[in-house]
């Protein structure tokens, strides 16, 4: 048993080992998201974080020694945002002649989320500063910060309630989809797919790709399209106001 301790006591101060739970607990989270058919309960982000937090506080594991390994895949998130461009190239002939309402459909939708949001919570009676925090929710969580920090929010409570949506989105797709009754064709899945993107930023977008590759275009599409627009009106809209 004092083994096993010193040996716990070793990984968890290493830098490896924020890498290697990262790794292990995705892996695990994907497989199980796979084996359910991609049932949204299953959702690999969703399980990821909620294991790693446990083992974390169970272990009393700080943060920083964590994220000491774990940097090394933040690193690859640019990468990764950049990667989903590949199935935009792809159908590039498609969206060039769609251009205009994509962009319309995109800014009604960034609107719609970043109104009701506001008026939800203006509603309930919550303090400005969150108010602008909840604002950029649909924005993935980076550019959420940033607008935040621009219109008087709390940049690490917009990274929260960008962090809550996006899985949120992420787990109820399905079921709103259906109950929608939109197809399950290739036009169906762009639907489906642009809808979880601007909605749900990021974590809808990976999502998207893992059910349909055309659902993962027009995801990664409206993710780019509500980081641009929200950037340059959201900041300009609350300065006017």
């Amino acid at each position: 048993m004092a083994n096993f301790v010193e040996l716990w006591v070793y990984l968890a101060s290493a830098p490896l080992f924020g890498l290697t739970a990262t790794l292990a607990v995705y892996v695990l989270a994907q497989a199980l998201s796979v084996r359910s058919g991609h049932a949204p309960w299953a959702n690999p982000v969703m399980v990821s974080v909620a294991i790693l937090a446990s083992v974390m506080l169970a272990t009393g594991t700080a943060y920083p020694t964590y994220f000491a390994g774990a940097q090394f895949i933040h690193f690859l998130l640019g990468p990764a945002v950049v990667a989903l461009g590949w199935p935009l190239w792809q159908r590039r002939a498609a969206l060039r002649s769609r251009w205009g309402r994509l962009v319309l459909a995109s800014l009604a939708g960034g609107s719609a989320a970043a109104a009701s949001a506001v008026g939800l919570g203006w509603v309930l009676g919550l303090p400005g500063d969150v108010l602008m925090s909840l604002a950029p929710k649909s924005v993935t969580a980076p550019v959420a910060m940033g607008i935040a920090a621009q219109v008087g929010g709390v940049p690490a409570l917009a990274a929260v309630f960008a962090a809550l949506t996006g899985m949120v989105g992420a787990l109820s797709a399905r079921w709103l989809f259906g109950l929608m009754r939109l197809p399950t064709d290739a036009q169906g899945m762009a639907l489906r797919g642009f809808a979880l993107g601007t909605a749900s930023h990021g974590i809808g977008a990976a999502h998207a790709l893992q059910v349909h590759a055309e659902a993962g275009a027009y995801a990664g599409l409206a993710l780019g399209l509500q980081v641009v627009l929200a950037a340059v009106l959201m900041p300009l809209v609350f300065r006017l106001l």
